[in-house]
Protein backbone atom coordinates (compact mmCIF):
# COMPACT_ATOMS: atom_id res chain seq x y z
CA UNK A 1 0.00 0.00 0.00
CA UNK A 2 1.18 3.51 -0.76
CA UNK A 3 2.05 5.45 2.39
CA UNK A 4 4.41 8.07 0.99
CA UNK A 5 5.32 9.83 -2.21
CA UNK A 6 8.86 10.67 -3.23
CA UNK A 7 9.25 14.29 -4.31
CA UNK A 8 11.68 15.58 -6.96
CA UNK A 9 14.28 16.19 -4.28
CA UNK A 10 14.02 12.59 -3.10
CA UNK A 11 12.21 13.51 0.10
CA UNK A 12 9.25 11.31 0.99
CA UNK A 13 6.01 13.02 2.03
CA UNK A 14 2.72 11.56 3.15
CA UNK A 15 0.37 10.58 0.37
CA UNK A 16 -2.84 12.56 0.03
CA UNK A 17 -6.22 10.84 0.17
CA UNK A 18 -6.63 11.40 -3.59
CA UNK A 19 -3.26 9.75 -4.28
CA UNK A 20 -4.21 6.80 -2.10
CA UNK A 21 -7.56 6.40 -3.89
CA UNK A 22 -5.81 6.51 -7.30
CA UNK A 23 -3.31 3.90 -6.14
CA UNK A 24 -6.08 1.61 -4.95
CA UNK A 25 -7.89 1.92 -8.32
CA UNK A 26 -4.66 1.09 -10.16
CA UNK A 27 -4.05 -1.93 -7.94
CA UNK A 28 -7.62 -3.16 -8.43
CA UNK A 29 -7.29 -2.85 -12.22
CA UNK A 30 -3.94 -4.64 -12.14
CA UNK A 31 -5.46 -7.54 -10.20
CA UNK A 32 -8.63 -7.72 -12.31
CA UNK A 33 -8.91 -10.63 -14.73
CA UNK A 34 -7.52 -9.84 -18.17
CA UNK A 35 -10.90 -10.71 -19.68
CA UNK A 36 -12.67 -7.81 -17.90
CA UNK A 37 -12.91 -5.88 -21.16
CA UNK A 38 -15.26 -7.07 -23.87
CA UNK A 39 -14.41 -4.28 -26.30
CA UNK A 40 -13.37 -4.67 -29.92
CA UNK A 41 -9.84 -3.64 -30.87
CA UNK A 42 -11.26 -0.41 -32.33
CA UNK A 43 -13.03 0.46 -29.07
CA UNK A 44 -9.95 -0.49 -27.03
CA UNK A 45 -7.92 1.98 -29.11
CA UNK A 46 -10.54 4.70 -28.54
CA UNK A 47 -10.58 3.97 -24.79
CA UNK A 48 -6.79 4.02 -24.59
CA UNK A 49 -6.79 7.46 -26.21
CA UNK A 50 -9.76 8.85 -24.26
CA UNK A 51 -8.97 7.66 -20.74
CA UNK A 52 -5.89 5.48 -20.83
CA UNK A 53 -8.40 2.61 -20.65
CA UNK A 54 -9.45 3.58 -17.12
CA UNK A 55 -13.16 2.78 -16.53
CA UNK A 56 -13.20 5.17 -13.55
CA UNK A 57 -11.64 8.15 -15.36
CA UNK A 58 -13.27 11.57 -15.04
CA UNK A 59 -12.22 14.40 -17.35
CA UNK A 60 -13.29 17.78 -18.61
CA UNK A 61 -14.03 19.09 -15.14
CA UNK A 62 -16.37 16.16 -14.48
CA UNK A 63 -18.26 16.35 -17.77
CA UNK A 64 -16.65 13.28 -19.40
CA UNK A 65 -16.81 10.04 -17.47
CA UNK A 66 -15.61 6.47 -17.70
CA UNK A 67 -13.47 4.48 -20.08
CA UNK A 68 -14.95 6.17 -23.18
CA UNK A 69 -15.48 9.59 -21.58
CA UNK A 70 -19.27 9.59 -21.94
CA UNK A 71 -21.33 12.63 -21.06
CA UNK A 72 -24.38 11.78 -18.97
CA UNK A 73 -26.62 12.55 -21.95
CA UNK A 74 -24.74 10.28 -24.33
CA UNK A 75 -24.60 7.53 -21.70
CA UNK A 76 -28.36 7.73 -21.22
CA UNK A 77 -28.96 7.76 -24.99
CA UNK A 78 -27.42 4.28 -25.24
CA UNK A 79 -29.40 2.91 -22.29
CA UNK A 80 -26.98 3.64 -19.48
CA UNK A 81 -28.17 4.74 -16.05
CA UNK A 82 -26.30 6.42 -13.24
CA UNK A 83 -22.68 7.51 -13.49
CA UNK A 84 -20.77 6.01 -16.45
CA UNK A 85 -17.52 6.07 -14.42
CA UNK A 86 -19.17 3.89 -11.76
CA UNK A 87 -20.51 1.32 -14.23
CA UNK A 88 -18.71 -2.00 -14.69
CA UNK A 89 -16.17 -1.99 -17.50
CA UNK A 90 -18.10 -4.61 -19.49
CA UNK A 91 -21.22 -2.40 -19.39
CA UNK A 92 -19.19 0.59 -20.58
CA UNK A 93 -17.86 -1.58 -23.43
CA UNK A 94 -21.41 -2.62 -24.40
CA UNK A 95 -22.71 0.95 -24.33
CA UNK A 96 -19.73 2.18 -26.36
CA UNK A 97 -20.36 -0.57 -28.95
CA UNK A 98 -23.98 0.59 -29.24
CA UNK A 99 -22.82 4.18 -29.67
CA UNK A 100 -20.20 3.22 -32.26
CA UNK A 101 -22.67 1.19 -34.31
CA UNK A 102 -25.30 3.94 -34.09
CA UNK A 103 -23.16 7.05 -34.69
CA UNK A 104 -19.77 5.85 -35.90
CA UNK A 105 -16.63 7.42 -34.47
CA UNK A 106 -18.05 10.95 -34.47
CA UNK A 107 -18.60 10.85 -30.71
CA UNK A 108 -14.81 10.63 -30.34
CA UNK A 109 -13.60 13.27 -32.83
CA UNK A 110 -9.94 13.05 -31.80
CA UNK A 111 -9.61 9.46 -30.60
CA UNK A 112 -11.99 7.91 -33.11
CA UNK A 113 -10.15 9.29 -36.15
Amino acid sequence: MLHGVATKGGIVRSATKAELRRSIRVLKRASAPASASTASPQLEAIAACESGGDPTAVGGGGIYRGKYQFTYGTWQSVGGTGDPAAAPEAEQDRRAAILLSRDGTGQWPVCGA
